[in-house]
């Protein structure tokens, strides 16, 4: 294949489309209003700034509890449904954060179950005769963020735990060392970092939580000053800021992985084998995996069955049907874009020499990283360029589907091209070479070749995406077409209002569609046993 013909330009075109955005902000936070910056540096910046690294500092301590803890006795420790907690552990991560900011409002708010019954207990009669956490704060948003994202740190942590080869542990036990503070957690800090860093970046991503708790973040204020103000340039400013932390966070990651390398273990060792755990301690281990896993998941899928089988979820059944078939269309045919563009630049990628498109490459799959209420400040502003050169009717164009479309092809694209970049290197060039001795073209060599023998890794990478468009939250709020809803948006509009039992059933849908990606992805990562495959799918 030459550097330059038709597939190379289309995957360059299709390349500077997608970076296109992320420049946007940065044109329009420095080319715009500059007077705001003083405005905001002497007002909401620091506030917004200073809220965000204490929900990160927060977030990041307990998720990483939750997750080396349990990743640490899941891999060492044999005890009762040991197996079944395996892949429950990870269920918490099929339900958005926002999904769980509302049931948990719900139990714990004043009216609600848990104060009611403290209060006919104890005889007390009104909030003045006691004290009881207030959910809604940032303490209440570092809870729940914690219990749906420990799992990233759990899934790096646990592949690390399972790799370290044996004698390391009996190394460390005959000078009488501590096998998993001398030798196990300093094996695996750079996978926990890695994790962390997901983590991270999906708590600074995260709208539908700090919007209903009411903490003032620099995503939150990307949002208020936009709408709000109607101040795009001032959201650009603000958006720059996240983009700073986005990029620290990813070289931490990236550092991360260049130590992971360092620390990689031989195949060919004894891997360490799990002890029987008994009594207390059996129980000590079984209550410790059970509570982020309650927390993360049977709690909030309870309180939302409950409303749909007490009947109050269903205040317009042909409505709900209506808005999933629509959901569930756009995130089908998003899915297909986003696996067929992914496909088309690994490949090009893979038998390609050309260093710049293995650079744009890269710079497009960076997408998952950014926030997405920073993308959707991009996209809109790079459709004002485009209206500008083009003449597109912006107001169309930006409130439509197809932005819609193009913006999640933005955020989501990394995922695809993880899944798809797995497969593909393991296709050696000597069966592309001879493909094009028999005279396949490229279009032959993709669907005949390549796509057949990667063919669980694009379904595994559509699923993902697919899951990750039905949950996806501020993009869609801000970019949609008037009157256009998703299940993600129907339940933030009636949450928002205190209506949470009305979009119960909505939110279950949500939940149901992301637990068989999240088993799936499970059986995929024991499968292949590589650290970097299980962060390629992450990706």
């Amino acid at each position: 294949m030459s550097n330059w013909n038709f597939w190379s330009i289309l995957v360059f075109i299709i390349a500077i489309l997608i970076i296109s955005p992320v420049l946007a902000i940065f044109y329009s936070a420095f080319s715009g209003n500059t007077e705001l910056w003083p405005h905001l540096f002497s007002t909401v910046l620091p506030k917004y700034t200073i809220n965000t690294f204490i929900l990160m500092f927060g977030v990041g301590s307990l998720s990483l509890f939750f997750g080396v803890s349990t990743a640490w006795i899941i891999t060492r420790y044999d005890f009762p449904i040991k197996t079944y907690l395996e892949w429950a552990l990870l269920l918490p991560a099929a339900i958005p954060a926002y999904i769980i900011a509302y049931t948990y409002t719900d139990i714990l708010e004043y009216a609600g179950p848990i104060q009611g019954l403290l209060r006919d207990f104890f005889g007390w009669k009104n909030a003045k005769d006691y004290w009881f956490p207030n959910i809604r704060s940032m303490g209440g948003a570092i809870f729940v963020m914690s219990s749906v994202l420990y799992p990233y740190i759990f899934l790096m942590a646990r592949a690390s735990f399972i790799s370290t080869p044996l004698s390391y542990y009996h190394t460390s036990m005959l000078h009488g060392k501590n096998v998993f503070f001398n030798v196990a957690l300093p094996l695996a800090r750079p996978s926990i970092v890695a994790g962390l860093a997901l983590v991270l970046m999906e708590t600074i991503s995260d709208f539908g939580t700090v919007d209903y708790f009411a903490i003032e973040t620099l995503t939150l204020g990307v949002f208020n000053v936009w709408l709000g103000m109607n101040s795009l340039s001032g959201a650009s400013q603000i958006s720059s800021v996240l983009f700073l932390i986005v990029v620290i966070l990813l070289t931490l990651e990236l550092i991360a992985r260049k130590r992971q390398k360092y620390y990689e273990k031989s195949s060919g060792q004894n891997i360490s084998s799990p002890a029987k755990a008994n009594g207390i301690f059996a129980l000590t281990c079984l209550v410790t995996c059970l509570i982020p896993l309650f927390l993360g998941f049977v709690i909030p899928v309870a309180v939302l069955l409950k409303f749909v089988v007490n009947g109050y979820a269903i205040i317009d059944l042909f409505n709900i049907i209506y808005i999933t078939l629509t959901s569930v269309s756009l995130a089908v045919c998003s899915s297909i874009i986003v696996m067929i563009i992914s496909i088309l630049m690994i490949v090009v990628s893979a038998y390609n020499s050309n260093n710049l498109h293995k650079i744009l490459i890269f710079l497009s799959s960076c997408g998952y990283a950014f926030p997405g209420i920073i993308l959707a400040v991009g996209i809109v502003v790079f459709v004002g360029w485009l209206n500008d050169i083009i003449y597109f009717h912006i107001n169309y164009f930006s409130g439509g589907i197809i932005i819609l479309i193009f913006s999640y092809s933005i955020r989501f694209l990394a995922v695809g091209n993880g899944a798809i970049k797995s497969g593909v290197t393991k296709i050696h060039l000597n069966l592309i070479d001879s493909s094009r001795i028999m005279g396949f073209n490229f279009f032959r060599i993709i669907t005949r070749i390549v796509m057949p023998l990667i063919y669980t890794n694009i379904l595994v990478g559509g699923i993902l995406v697919f899951v990750d468009i039905l949950k996806e939250l501020p993009m869609t709020l801000l970019l949609r077409p008037f009157n256009f809803e998703t299940l993600a948006t129907y339940v933030y509009q009636y949450a928002s209002d205190e209506m949470l039992e009305e979009s119960s059933l909505a939110a279950l849908m949500i939940v149901i569609a992301g637990i068989g990606p999240v088993i799936l992805l499970n059986s995929m990562i024991k499968r292949s046993g590589k650290t970097k495959e299980k962060e390629s799918f992450l990706f």
